[in-house]
């Protein structure tokens, strides 16, 4: 969500602009909405510690410093998923999240407030042992810092350094494909389980993936934004 501020207003007047800005992050006080099943976790996403973020409040992109869970967007990319823009109306409103309670174009003190205080993560609302030790795992192989050093390595140290980076991508797509196929987990839910795939975020790297037609993966560059610091 992204707070814009607008002095004439007193009230709010149902248009939709926070809904259609974006999902918003969940609190440690929404995660009834989880147990109570008012969400579930095809709804939801995580961004991984160190991904690059834009920081709504500030208005600036950053690398992440924390964990966080998001309700996914429209499938257009614009929106959150929640909203049905036919009515202008949020499908769960009554039990919409903590940050969407909080919003006031008006005032963006209250929702400042709620921002600022704990956030979920996976291990509040995944309880299944099996899957916790499945996102160590994915973890500790697919760390953003780890896959930053060997971006950085590339210039000097060319072909090893790029079959680095694309084994820890093969890494990501194989732990989803296994947890699908053997543990039986919807499509949907994998980018909460194990964030969005490194196939995407990638980019934030300035690279992109392409496939070929024996499923093995290039790497390409998309651009000049730097690797993390």
């Amino acid at each position: 969500m992204e707070p814009q501020i607008d002095k004439e207003r007193t009230h709010c007047v149902r248009c939709g602009e926070c809904c259609i800005a974006a999902g918003p992050t969940l609190q440690k006080t929404d995660l009834p909405l989880f147990f109570n099943h008012v969400l579930d976790g095809s709804l939801l996403y995580t961004i991984r510690k160190g991904e690059l973020v834009r920081d709504n409040i500030h208005d600036a992109l950053k690398f992440s410093h924390q964990e966080l869970i998001k309700l996914r967007e429209q499938e257009t990319g614009k929106g959150c998923i929640l909203y049905d823009g036919a009515k202008n109306a949020c499908t769960i409103y009554g039990e919409r999240p903590s940050q969407c309670r909080a919003f006031a174009c008006w005032d963006d003190a209250e929702f400042k407030a709620v921002f600022a205080g704990p956030k979920a993560s996976r291990v509040d609302i995944i309880r299944d042992p099996n899957l916790l030790r499945l996102i160590s795992e994915h973890e500790k192989t697919c760390d953003y810092q780890i896959i930053s050093d060997f971006v950085k390595q590339i210039q000097q140290q060319g072909e090893s350094s790029v079959k680095k980076v694309l084994k820890i991508l093969e890494y990501d797509q194989g732990i989803r494909r296994l947890t699908h196929e053997k543990l039986g987990i919807d499509l949907q839910e994998l980018n909460l389980l194990y964030g969005r795939p490194l196939t995407e975020t990638i980019s934030m790297f300035g690279l992109k993936i392409k496939q070929e037609a024996d499923g093995s993966y290039l790497l390409t560059t998309e651009g000049s934004v730097s690797p993390m610091s």
